[in-house]
């Protein structure tokens, strides 16, 4: 029999312990991924994203919509134009997303 290998135990003999890893894996997941987003609106393009701002220097952006419907630097991208290969913003969103930290419409969180 081939020996298997996992990152982390299954606990399929432990119902009790793999519900609990199960629950927790599902708060981590919301945490990480969801709670802390606040909805804005660039400035500029009036595209939606959901911000979350860790830190200072720490922001995370997630589309609501795909960024090339909205905002110039992603279109010319899709359009295959000289925009940056991988943009993960543009100056507008970074001035507005500023404007929102600077305003107190999204906080920093911890």
């Amino acid at each position: 029999m081939a020996a298997t290998w996992a990152k982390a135990p299954d606990f399929a003999d432990q119902p009790d312990r793999r519900s609990e890893v199960r629950a927790q894996t599902a708060a981590d997941k919301r945490r990480y991924l969801e709670d802390g987003l606040t909805p804005l609106r660039c400035h500029s393009c009036h595209g939606q994203v959901l911000v979350r701002k860790a830190s200072a220097h720490q922001t995370s952006v997630q589309w609501t919509t795909n960024p090339a419907a909205h905002c110039p630097v992603f279109a010319e991208l899709a359009a295959g134009g000289s925009a940056p290969a991988r943009p993960d913003t543009c100056p507008d969103l970074e001035r507005t997303i500023k404007w929102a930290v600077d305003e107190g419409v999204v906080e920093i969180i911890d």
